[in-house]
C-alpha cells in the first residue's frame, strides 16, 4: 500500500483492568474493637471499548497505539466502602469497523453505526470484602475475595468500508476517472496499472437533492481472490458495498470474459458477493459506433443491465446514475 493517510488494518495488544480484592476491615469503635466486619468490594478492572464515529474514515489516528492497558480497580475500603473502578479506554474506530482475535481470527464485534458502543475486553471483576460473607454462624469472617484478572492479548481491527456502490474492474479500467467525474472525489488518474493503491470514496448527486456513496477500489487482477496483486487486501472492502459496478473498458479484447473473470474473483473470496445487485458499465465508449455497441451489448449477461458510458466525452451518464438508484431501491436479485 502507498503511504498515506488511509490505514484499514491494525494490530495491537489488549489488557484490561484486574479487578480490585475485597477488604477483610473490621469495624472499631471505643466500646468494641471487633464490631464486625465492615470490609467493602473492589472496584472493576478498566475496559476496553469500542464505538463508532462516523466523522473518522479511517484507523490511521490507532496507527500509533503499540498497547492499549486499561487502569486497574482499587481494592475495597473499611466502612463498606468499595474500591473505585479502573478507567475504561474508549477506542473511537470509522463506521465498518470488524474487531477480530488476532490468534484465532474470530470475528468478536462488528460496528456500523455512529455513537454505537460496545465492551470489547471486559475488565475483571471486584472482589466482594467480608461484609459480603457474614453470616449468623460466621459473624466475623477473616477473608475477601480477590480481583479477577483482566483479559489480555492480541487484537486486530480491520475496516471494510461501508459504500453504496462499489467500482469493480481491472486496473486502467477507467474507474478512477468516473468517480472523479460524477463526484467531488480527486483520486490520482495516470494511464498505467494501480493507479489507485488506497480506496477512494465520492458522494454523487441524484435527482430530487438525493445522493449515494461511491467507492473506487484498487482494481482486481486474476488471481486476487489466491492474494495476487493488491489481493485480500481490498477485496474484503467490496463486502460492504451494495451494489457492484463493474467497470469494463470499451478497448477489452473480450469484455464478456473480462467480466466472468472479476465475477470469478469475487465467488473465490466470498460467494455472497453474487448474490448483490449488479451494473456493467463500457467506459470510454466514446471512441464506439453505434455498431459496435451493439456487437458489444449482444455478447453481454442478460440478466445484468448495462450501459454505455464515456467519463471524458460526459455520455451515458445520467443513465448510469438512473440506474444505480434502481439497483439500490430494489431488492437484491
Amino acid at each position: 500500500m502507498e503511504k498515506g493517510n488511509f490505514v484499514d488494518h491494525i494490530r495491537i495488544f489488549c489488557r484490561s483492568g484486574k479487578g480490585g480484592a475485597g477488604s477483610a476491615h473490621f469495624e472499631r469503635n471505643k466500646f468494641d474493637s471487633m464490631a464486625g466486619p465492615d470490609g467493602g468490594n473492589g472496584g472493576r478492572g478498566g475496559h476496553i471499548i469500542l464505538r463508532g464515529n462516523a466523522q473518522l474514515w479511517t484507523l490511521l489516528h490507532m496507527r500509533y497505539y503499540k498497547n492499549v492497558l486499561a487502569k486497574d480497580g482499587q481494592n475495597g475500603y473499611k466502612n463498606n466502602s468499595s474500591g473505585h473502578d479502573g478507567d475504561d479506554i474508549i477506542l473511537e474506530v470509522p463506521l465498518g469497523t470488524i474487531a477480530k482475535d488476532a490468534e484465532t481470527g474470530e470475528e468478536e464485534i462488528e460496528i456500523l453505526e455512529d455513537g454505537q458502543q460496545v465492551i470489547w475486553v471486559k475488565g475483571g471483576r471486584g472482589g466482594l470484602g467480608n461484609a459480603n460473607f457474614a453470616t449468623a454462624t460466621n459473624q466475623t469472617p477473616e477473608y475477601a475475595q480477590p480481583g479477577e484478572m483482566g483479559s489480555e492479548g492480541w487484537k486486530v481491527l480491520e475496516l471494510k468500508i461501508l459504500a453504496d456502490v462499489g467500482l469493480v474492474g481491472f486496473p486502467n479500467a477507467g474507474k478512477s476517472t468516473l468517480l472523479s467525474v460524477v463526484s467531488a472525489a480527486k483520486p490520482k488518474i495516470a494511464n498505467y496499472a494501480f493507479t489507485t493503491l488506497i480506496p477512494q470514496l465520492g458522494i454523487v448527486s441524484y435527482r430530487d437533492n438525493k445522493s449515494f456513496c461511491m467507492a473506487d477500489l484498487p482494481g482486481i487482477i486474476e488471481g486476487a481472490a489466491e492474494g495476487k496483486g493488491l489481493g485480500h487486501r481490498f477485496l474484503r472492502h467490496i463486502e460492504r458495498n451494495s451494489v457492484l459496478l463493474f467497470v469494463i473498458p470499451a478497448d477489452s479484447n473480450d469484455h464478456t470474459g473480462e467480466f466472468e473473470i472479476l465475477l470469478n474473483e469475487l465467488e473465490q473470496y466470498n460467494e455472497e458477493l453474487l448474490h448483490k445487485n449488479m451494473v456493467i458499465a463500457i467506459s470510454k465508449s466514446d471512441m464506439l459506433d453505434d455498431e459496435l455497441k451493439q456487437a458489444i451489448a449482444e455478447t453481454l449477461p442478460e440478466n445484468v443491465p448495462h450501459v454505455f458510458i464515456s467519463s471524458a466525452a460526459n455520455k451515458g451518464l445520467t443513465e448510469l446514475k438512473d440506474m444505480l438508484w434502481k439497483a439500490l431501491t430494489e431488492p437484491a436479485s
